[in-house]
């Protein structure tokens, strides 16, 4: 169930691939460009200390950070919404939902500080006992992120329904997904082995700092954010309103 979970979600963006790019593409061209300031901006010179940019320009990163947030957030309800309610965009954006996505950031922080605390502990003791045994860190680490990955697949339910203006509860979340948890931690090593092997290509030139591994990113990071909140709809379609992912 959980191959077929992540085929499903895959299928839905590149069966509306036209829809997708509508929600999407000019709202994550302001991804790509802090992407692309960020990757411009100086770096802190080892030995002279001094500082990465002028405040004028740290300021102008700042900006550009939020507004790539914001960006971020409309695509998500954007998708969730076409997906989920037959929403289409208009032109090249989809509508604007400012409460789903103000309900929806917070949601996502609480989600975040949630499992950041919980793996913190975890990490804590884990990697403790693990550093007294040498090559099980990275078998750890591993472990930690799948971890996180299927406890956030398990709660993160609340993102879809604040997309739709729906009220859903972290413990209506569990329940929910709890119908097939084996389901949802299949899903969750598929997706850390898919996101492995698309990040290896970016080593191709022998750095992840370089423009080809920018412009590798620039593209692929489009797929991976696409169908990561598709992987959402597909759970909170299935789980919540009792849909088929036949």
């Amino acid at each position: 169930m959980g191959w077929k979970i992540f085929v499903h979600s895959v299928r839905m963006v590149l069966d509306n691939l036209g829809a997708a790019l509508r929600v999407s593409l000019l709202l994550y061209l302001v991804q790509v460009v802090n992407q692309v300031i960020v990757y411009a901006s100086p770096q802190i010179g080892a030995a002279s200390g001094e500082p990465m940019q002028s405040p004028a320009a740290s300021f102008e990163l700042l900006i550009m950070m939020i507004l790539a947030l914001i960006a971020s957030l409309w695509i998500a309800v954007g998708w969730h919404r076409f997906v989920l309610t037959g929403e289409q965009p208009r032109g090249v954006l989809p509508h604007w939902h400012g409460t789903a996505i103000m309900s929806y950031l917070g949601r996502s922080i609480m989600i975040g500080l949630l499992l950041g605390l919980g793996i913190a502990v975890v990490a804590g003791l884990a990697l403790g006992l693990a550093t007294a045994v040498p090559g099980l860190v990275g078998v750890v680490v591993f472990g930690l992120v799948g971890l996180a990955s299927y406890l956030f697949f398990r709660i993160g339910l609340i993102l879809p329904a604040a997309a739709l203006g729906e009220r859903l509860t972290l413990r209506e979340s569990w329940q929910a997904s709890g119908q097939d948890d084996k389901a949802i931690l299949v899903l969750a090593l598929i997706v850390m082995g898919a996101r492995l092997l698309i990040e290896l290509p970016a080593m191709i030139d022998g750095s992840t700092g370089t423009v080809v591994s920018l412009i590798y990113g620039i593209v692929v990071n489009w797929f991976v954010t696409m169908i990561g909140i598709s992987v959402l709809t597909t759970l909170y379609g299935h789980f919540v309103e009792g849909r088929s992912i036949d």
